[in-house]
């Protein structure tokens, strides 16, 4: 089938009008039973179509899924593939993940942004080594309670890992439901979704395969017409990187990464690359707070009078 077929059977499921319901007094919308089964023929359907050889779905090694579920937390698909690889090359087990100075770790993880990934996943894997005999649990609370993962990955890691039903809510899922039962409707509340979610989700055996549907639907979806996921009460728009607090942490990040540095000399280069860049110079004392911010929260220590990565 085309591409330009398929985008005609895309537009065409937003016509149908889902069932209108009070919940908690507000109008919402909701599917009937008949409905959800329709919805999740079309899903399996165009799933099959749509249907993605990613690497990491090549593998059922708990640790390998866990490391792509985070990696896919705010990152697209493309700057994935390949650095998961690689990580895997470094780290290959948990246990040279867990033991593994912070450093290596961290600077694996350069390019990929938000860097309290990589952090909360050597701790992870610290944690599962320590206390779950070097097994990652495959109970939902169990895996919400290692450093990082939350529902989302924890049900990612079930359904992917193990073929374990689970509530996966992440975008390209919303993309979905928001699409083919709620076509028409604006701040549709993930309480609802996740009801949806959770009621169209099979039982074990079959829960890759329709997750994965979900997310090749919901990411062609997101090529193909305005993105049903804004629609969504969750929706939030990234704010820009450049000149953000976070891209000032960053830099700083990689600085100590590169060589343990003195406060006034990570503030003159922060500042240069600030002015080069056309903002604000930074004094030694703003520099300080985002370095004590680092330290706090484990990536960085103070040793005398220079900053060196955290072990």
């Amino acid at each position: 089938m085309s591409e330009k077929r398929q985008g005609v059977k895309a537009s065409g499921a937003s016509q149908k009008k889902p069932v209108s319901s009070k919940q908690n007094g507000e109008d919402v919308l909701a599917a009937s039973s008949t409905g959800l089964i329709a919805f999740k023929k079309r899903v399996l359907e165009r799933g099959a179509e749509l249907y993605r050889d990613l690497p990491w779905r090549n593998t059922r090694d708990p640790y390998a899924v866990l490391v792509s579920e985070v990696m896919l937390q705010q990152t697209q698909v493309s700057r994935v593939d390949g650095r998961w690889q690689r990580w895997l090359e470094k780290f290959p087990t948990l246990q040279a993940l867990a033991s593994a100075p912070l450093g290596p770790v961290l600077e694996e993880w350069q390019g990929m942004g938000y860097n309290r990934r990589a952090l909360n996943l050597k701790r992870a894997a610290e944690v599962i080594v320590s206390e779950f005999g070097g097994l990652v649990p495959q109970d939902h609370d169990e895996l919400v309670s290692l450093p990082g993962v939350g529902p989302a990955t924890a049900a990612g890691v079930r359904a992917f890992a193990f073929d374990e039903p689970d509530i996966y809510l992440e975008t390209n899922v919303r993309a979905v439901f928001l699409h083919e039962l709620f076509p028409d409707a604006q701040q549709v509340p993930d309480k609802l979704l996740r009801q949806l979610v959770g009621e169209t989700c099979p039982e074990a055996g079959e829960v890759r395969t329709w997750y994965y549907a979900l997310l090749d639907y919901g990411a062609y979806l997101k090529r193909t017409v305005p993105n049903p996921s804004r629609r969504a009460k969750a929706h939030t728009v990234q704010s820009a990187f450049e000149g953000s607090h976070r891209q000032k942490r960053a830099y700083l990040l990689r600085r100590v990464l590169e060589a343990p540095s003195t406060t006034e000399e990570l503030a003159e280069d922060l500042s240069g690359a600030e002015e080069k860049a056309g903002r604000q110079a930074l004094s030694a004392g703003d520099v300080e707070a985002l370095l004590v911010e680092l330290e706090t929260e484990g990536f960085i220590v103070r040793d005398a009078d220079f900053w060196r990565c955290a072990e």
